[in-house]
């Protein structure tokens, strides 16, 4: 790529960034609109047939009314999950896996995105006890996957020729940037977005990543906010919500000049109410996991119509608990006359308050405080507790709080998309006004302002549930549009996360982790630089040659589930120097003891399954073996190497892979190592037939171009499905123009955290572990780098010790 393309290229990866950005923004709108819409509706009836059924005596009438919107939303909602599994949940743990390196299956599809933003719209508006920002980033990230690539296998006919980002590295980015767009437009915050995406995700990071990134989530918050208040005040271009949860203005009223938002004296017990946020949170994941593993093991395994019948368990037993709570429990408390004061956005949010005010059974001038946490919305009861001045009875905050805790804890991991954000926020600020009531009335501290206790409670349970800190303090100053706050924000996520991390992990790892997905976290502990490179290695290696016969090829790739191949030669000339045990070029005789007789077995299993050519033809064919010339003893080895280094890729015939018939000596050759080749690419090599014949010279082999390579991405062909009668066996495949000759290596005597942090800020995929003379002596993947895998090693470590 010459500059200018270059330069266009980055052009073009800004607009995406762009339409990433607006077009997730949309998907916030249109999600936020109806959910509004159904619920207004929803409450709208039931609200007065209450009001005459407390007159009348018939709420039974008004229950089952609730019931049946409910359960009508919630079977909506899970019928969705059917047809995409993986649209359940709120999507972070699996775009963490994702950007973490890890494909989970149809996680960015297009049908995806639709039974996803479908289905979160139907379970909020079902009164399940879910948010929808979760979900928003998962949407975000799909959008972000989709939208550069101008085509979805949901639409095959459509077929746009587009020929950029046709690369897993680029396509990351731009899940990345979608994700960060998800949170941006979910909260209002473009900077908790962007750190969000910075903690949470992304593994490869760079400067130029992280401004493109805020340019989506900036690009995603102004969109959605522009038409939401545009649809809501009829005033377009006023930009006054700037996300789907507002958490509106604190402020102290103008008259009371003793009031202040929060004194240093607070910080003690802010402390505090991170620590028990922190032991709340650990006893909520620590429940969530307890189900999640009854659910995996009674629940999922049965037809799927159960998943669904769950769901609607969970939907009736809400509604009657939150009926029944409202009608029973509630007390009725005194309206209080000041509420808020006059600037415009404060006006907005204390009519919302005021009108969120819920008074069944009550007498004029007092409100049903329970009624009116549960019989709203569940943003409207954040700004509820957030900004009411009128008290709630101590007694109603405590049971409301213990019924979410439960509810919440239960209804995370059923088959709806659910989001666990507002339900989290919601929680902690029962909590956290709970606490204020206590010092307020019985402790007697009068300065308390309510509002800041609530907003810390909320604070310190999400915490310790999601134990996110950085991006977490952002998202929550960036939301309240206070910066004061951001000290004891900070205190209060930072004592929950290290209070909760004392106990168990944060929920999305420990639903990554229950998956058994192979997750690579920040850095590997301490003690691990006890191993080195050579202990943690893979040393059965399947290799191809730099000139391949088609058989071999498809035996290999038939046979072995690995992404990459080393491509190698075997050093011929060393051989003598090598059965003297000379230690520099046998350097790999230590880590190769093991796999000597795995490899012949390797070879007798893939003769054995590759069914499709006759055994005749399997057999070493080739009969005129090349003599390579053996060189003096005595000559000088350095020199042999430097006249080696000019002839890469010795014409060696590939029927001399490694056959049953040679000795342990002849088998056990000193591989150099040339490069990497994907399994993709040698599929690839394979359906558009690019071979030569043994008659010919390797340069008549036909060339593919690189566009021509990646047409396919990101779906390749299976070799399974390739059609071997066209394939003559005995044609030869020249592999070395479409490997990678210089990918990364690690010396056997490489620490493990060099390796680590090798493998993955650079996004690596395979690290090939190559000795002091070139030669390759095992591979590590990912596999070999995750923390049980480490772990069972150190144990070996220390017994052979």
């Amino acid at each position: 790529m010459d500059n200018k393309k270059g330069r266009r290229y980055e052009a073009v990866k800004w607009m995406m960034v762009f339409a990433i950005g607006v077009c997730t923004g949309l998907v916030g709108l249109f999600v936020d609109f109806f959910v509004r819409l159904f619920t207004q509706l929803k409450f709208g009836v039931v609200q007065t047939s209450v009001e005459e059924c407390s007159q009348k005596g018939c709420l039974a009438l008004s229950l089952l009314e609730l019931l049946g919107f409910n359960l009508t939303f919630v079977f909506l909602g899970s019928l969705l999950v059917l047809i995409e599994p993986v649209a359940a949940g709120s999507g972070i743990p699996e775009i963490k896996c994702y950007l973490n390196g890890v494909k989970v299956p149809g996680i960015v599809r297009l049908r995806t995105l639709v039974c996803k933003v479908f289905g979160v719209l139907f379970s909020v508006a079902g009164g399940l006890f879910v948010g929808k920002e979760g979900p928003m980033i998962h949407s975000g990230a799909v959008v972000g996957a989709g939208l550069p690539q101008f085509q979805s296998i949901s639409f095959r006919k459509i077929q746009f020729n587009f020929p950029y980002f046709r690369s897993d590295r680029d396509k990351r980015d731009f899940v990345s940037a979608g994700a960060a767009a998800g949170v941006a437009a979910a909260f209002g915050a473009p900077i908790g977005g962007t750190l969000f995406s910075l903690e949470e995700g992304s593994s490869f990071w760079n400067q130029g990543l992280t401004w493109k990134v805020l340019f989506c989530s900036m690009s995603a918050t102004f969109t959605l906010n522009f038409f939401r208040s545009g649809i809501q005040f009829g005033s377009w271009g006023s930009f006054q919500l700037p996300g789907l949860l507002n958490f509106g203005e604190f402020k102290c009223s103008d008259s009371d000049k003793k009031c202040h938002l929060w004194t240093a004296v607070d910080l003690g017990f802010f402390v505090l109410m991170g620590v028990i946020g922190g032991l709340l949170g650990a006893t909520f994941n620590c429940l969530n996991k307890r189900l999640a593993k009854y659910r995996m093991r009674n629940v999922h395994p049965k037809p799927k119509l159960v998943r669904v019948l769950e769901s609607l368990l969970v939907s009736l037993v809400t509604t009657v608990v939150v009926f029944v709570a409202s009608m029973v429990l509630g007390e009725c408390r005194q309206m209080s006359s000041q509420i808020g004061n006059d600037s415009l956005l404060l006006q907005v949010t204390s009519e919302d308050v005021n009108s969120s005010i819920k008074t069944f059974f009550c007498p004029n001038e007092t409100y049903n405080d329970m009624a009116t946490l549960f019989f709203n919305p569940q943003e409207s009861a954040i700004l509820q507790l957030f900004h009411q001045d009128g008290t709630f009875s101590p007694i109603t905050l405590a049971l409301f709080f213990i019924l979410y805790f439960l509810l919440a804890c239960w209804t995370y991991g059923i088959s709806v998309p659910s989001g666990l954000f507002v339900p989290s926020l919601l929680c902690g600020a029962a909590f956290g006004r709970l606490v204020a009531n206590v010092l307020k009335s019985y402790i007697g501290l009068g300065h308390v302002y309510s509002g800041t206790f609530a907003l810390i409670g909320a604070a310190a349970f999400l915490g310790g549930v999601v134990r996110m800190t950085i991006s977490l303090t952002v998202i929550l100053i960036e939301s309240t549009n206070e910066i004061t706050y951001g000290l004891p924000i900070m205190i209060t996520l930072m004592v929950a996360k290290w209070t909760g991390d004392f106990f168990n992990k944060g929920i999305y790892d420990i639903h990554v982790g229950l998956r058994g997905v192979p997750l690579l976290e920040w850095e590997t502990e301490a003690e691990m630089d006890r191993l080195r490179a050579s202990d943690i290695m893979e040393p059965n290696l399947t290799y191809v040659y730099p000139h391949t016969r088609i058989q071999s090829l498809v035996s290999i790739l038939r046979t072995t589930v690995h992404h990459a191949f080393p491509v190698v030669t075997e050093n011929r000339g060393n051989e003598k120097e090598f059965m003297k045990g000379n230690q520099l070029i046998s350097n790999n005789i230590k880590f190769k003891k093991s796999s000597i007789l795995t490899r012949a077995g390797e070879q007798r299993r893939r003769s054995q399954s590759m069914k499709s050519y006759p055994s005749s033809e399997l057999r070493n064919v080739c009969d005129e073996h090349v003599t390579s010339e053996e060189p003096a003893e005595k000559e000088d080895l350095l020199q042999q190497m430097l006249e080696r280094r000019y002839t890469p890729y010795p014409n060696l015939y590939p029927d001399q892979s490694p056959s049953e018939d040679w000795t342990m000596e002849e088998r056990f050759r000193p591989l150099t190592f040339h490069g990497l080749i994907l399994r993709s690419k040698l599929v690839t090599l394979l359906v558009r037939g690019v071979c030569y014949s043994e008659s010919q010279s390797s340069a008549s082999q036909p060339r593919l171009s690189y566009a021509e390579m990646a047409e396919d991405y990101p779906r390749y062909p299976d070799i399974h499905d390739l059609d071997l009668t066209l394939l003559n066996p005995r044609m030869i495949v020249d592999v070395t123009p479409y490997m990678n000759p210089s990918p990364f290596t690690v010396s056997p005597n490489s620490s493990v955290s060099q390796v680590f942090n090798l493998f993955r800020t650079m996004g690596l995929r395979h690290l090939p572990v190559v000795n002091a003379v070139g030669e390759i002596v095992g591979i590590i993947t990912r596999h070999n780098l995750t923390y049980e895998f480490l772990q069972a090693r150190l144990r070996q470590h220390y017994q052979t010790l």
